[in-house]
C-alpha cells in the first residue's frame, strides 16, 4: 500500500474538529506511514464576522452552543463541557489568534507541534473553556505542549506567521472547502466532516490503492451564505 498525504484542515473553534483530531491521532497509530499535514481553517476571523453571521458576539455564543450539543454526541468521549461555557463570561472567540499559535508551532516544532497545541487549545475551549483569545491561555497552551516557548514566541508575532496562515485559507478556497474538519488525500480526494473512524480508514486505503473512492459527507461546521452551520 503506498503512503498517502493527508491535508487535515480543521479551525480551533470548530466543534466537530474536536472529536475528529482525536480520530486522526487514532488513525495515525494505526497507519504510521500515512503523512498527516495541518491546515489552517478561520470559521470566523473577526469580531466583525459574529455580527455579521450572527447580529451580535453575544447572539453567536448561544447560537454556537447549540452546535456543541450534536459535536458532543459525535465526540467518542463526550468531553465538551456546555454547562460551564454558558456560565464563562467572555465572549466566543474567533479564530485567527489561535490559528497563528498553531503555526507559529509549526514552524518551532513540525506538524507534530502544530498539533500538539491545537489539541491543547481545543480542550481549553471545549473542556476547560477558557478564553482561547486570552494571551495568557494561549501562553499556557504554548507551555503545556512542551514546545519551545521562546522560538514559539518569535514566530508568533513574524508577519510570515500571519501570512501562512492565510496562504492555508487560499489554498482551502481553492479545494472549494466550505467547512471544516476536512481532509484532502493526496492533493485530489475529499473527506468532509467529522466521520467515524472505520469510514475515514476505509478512505485512505481507499486511496492508497490508488480506488477513487470519497467517503460520505459527515458532520461538520460550514459556511453557508456567509453564516456558520452546524450538522
Amino acid at each position: 500500500m503506498k503512503d498517502v498525504t493527508i491535508e487535515f484542515f480543521h479551525d480551533v473553534i470548530c466543534s466537530f474538529c474536536f472529536p475528529m483530531s482525536y480520530r486522526m491521532r487514532q488513525l495515525q497509530k494505526m497507519m504510521p506511514e500515512a503523512q498527516i499535514v495541518h491546515r489552517s481553517y478561520a470559521l470566523v476571523k473577526s469580531e466583525r464576522d459574529f455580527e455579521a453571521m450572527f447580529g451580535s458576539r453575544a447572539a453567536a455564543k448561544i447560537e454556537i452552543l447549540s452546535h456543541w450539543e450534536q459535536a458532543n454526541q459525535n465526540d467518542d468521549l463526550h468531553r465538551f463541557n456546555i454547562s460551564g461555557m454558558h456560565k464563562a463570561e467572555f465572549p466566543f472567540p474567533a479564530s485567527m489568534k489561535a490559528l497563528t499559535a498553531c503555526k507559529a508551532a509549526y514552524f518551532t516544532a513540525g506538524d507534530a507541534g502544530y498539533w500538539d497545541v491545537f489539541d491543547a487549545l481545543q480542550n481549553a475551549l471545549f473542556v476547560q473553556n477558557h478564553n482561547i483569545e486570552d494571551l495568557d491561555i494561549i501562553n499556557e497552551c504554548i507551555r503545556q505542549s512542551g514546545i519551545d516557548f521562546t522560538k514559539w514566541e518569535q514566530y508568533y508575532n513574524s508577519g510570515d506567521t500571519k501570512e501562512a496562515v492565510e496562504k492555508d485559507l487560499l489554498l482551502a478556497n481553492q479545494y472549494g472547502i466550505n467547512g471544516v474538519p476536512c481532509l484532502i488525500l493526496d492533493g485530489k480526494y475529499q473527506i468532509n466532516g467529522a466521520q467515524p473512524l472505520t469510514q475515514i480508514i476505509k478512505a485512505v486505503r481507499g486511496v492508497a490503492e490508488s480506488k477513487e473512492k470519497i467517503a460520505s459527507e459527515g458532520a461538520a461546521c460550514r459556511l453557508d451564505n456567509g453564516k456558520i452551520n452546524c450538522d
